[in-house]
């Protein structure tokens, strides 16, 4: 279990450092120019004030270095997120993630838009006409080390963006080397629903679990792949997993209403955990050590401390930025 352990990390660090060198810099003095996770070469201002997050990556690094963003979308509203101390309610709100209100974006004059990829497709030429625009990923843990890297640097602290990751994966060594060898706890991160859509090993979340041995019953990415996949109750009653992540998006949970819902193993045994929005959106370097904490105190009970949300993001948010 313990190499186990140490091979998936190592090939996650690889993983990070081979997709980090397809990025290419430039610097003219007063813009840094950046090729996103579309393809796009982007010219970005040195030291943007303004940012403006579409999710909660982008407040999740800029918080980390001290700087508060003036906009930010939600992931279920009405919520401010925990792992960010509720800080984003003191920032303009402009939509759900999915659909962000690009003229309350607008109206917060940001002079950087930093955006989840997949929900801005459709919408990028608009983004691009309020401000510099740039979209990543943020969905697998082997683009977590670069996206931080990356806008550390646009902000103006590629130093602490450094510090970040070295810490994060000394960390998620430490707790896999500390976690039981001796068992592999199946598990799901999931979305609720009719049908419950689970988290690949390849998400963030979903691999910072596997890391310190728990056993995913989704499974491996296929090439080229969504991140996650529909996974019917039936399905998951015969993978059977011992403990389960739902992501807590709201009162109304469908999944619960099915009678095979009873008879899953973590069910049963009452090991059934609805998480935050960090699980969702794991990619930053709060949420990244949160989720690590979480996972580990859920799986080994017996071994890790159960969790303060908010007194670990204020070990890593500067104190100045918490006010």
């Amino acid at each position: 279990m313990r190499n186990i352990a140490r091979k998936i990390i190592t090939l996650l660090g690889l993983l990070t450092v081979m997709t980090g060198s397809t990025v290419v810099y430039a610097q003219d003095g007063k813009t840094l120019s950046i090729t996103d996770d579309r393809g796009a070469k982007v010219e970005v201002p040195l030291h943007p004030k303004r940012i403006a997050s579409i999710s909660y990556f982008a407040d999740d690094v800029a918080l980390a270095l001290g700087i508060k963003p003036v906009a930010s979308t939600y992931m279920t509203a009405g919520r401010e997120p925990d792992f960010l101390l509720g800080i984003t309610a003191g920032m303009k709100q402009i939509g759900q993630r999915a659909r962000p209100n690009l003229e309350l974006l607008s109206e917060a004059k940001p002079d950087l838009i930093v955006a989840i990829r997949r929900y801005t497709v459709g919408n990028a030429t608009q983004l691009e006409k309020i401000a510099p625009f740039l979209a990543f990923n943020m969905e697998l843990l082997d683009g977590s080390d670069r996206e931080i890297a990356e806008l550390s640097k646009i902000l103006g602290n590629p130093e602490r963006g450094i510090q970040l990751n070295k810490e994060f994966r000394a960390h998620l060594a430490d707790f896999a080397a500390k976690a039981p060898k001796d068992v592999r706890p199946r598990f799901a991160i999931m979305w609720g629903g009719e049908t419950p859509f689970a988290f690949h090993t390849e998400n963030t979340a979903a691999s910072i679990v596997a890391a310190i041995g728990g056993d995913n019953i989704a499974g491996n990415m296929t090439p080229g792949g969504e991140f996650g996949i529909d996974l019917s109750l039936e399905t998951m009653l015969e993978k059977d997993p011992e403990v389960l992540f739902i992501y807590d998006s709201g009162p109304d949970r469908p999944h619960e209403n099915n009678p095979i819902w009873q008879e899953l193993t973590a069910v049963k045994n009452k090991r059934v955990f609805y998480v935050g929005d960090q699980w969702v959106e794991t990619n930053g370097p709060i949420a990244r050590e949160i989720v690590l904490r979480e996972a580990a105190h859920y799986l080994y009970p017996d071994v890790f401390s159960a969790v303060d949300v908010k007194a670990e993001a204020a070990k890593i948010i500067p104190r100045e930025a918490q006010n």
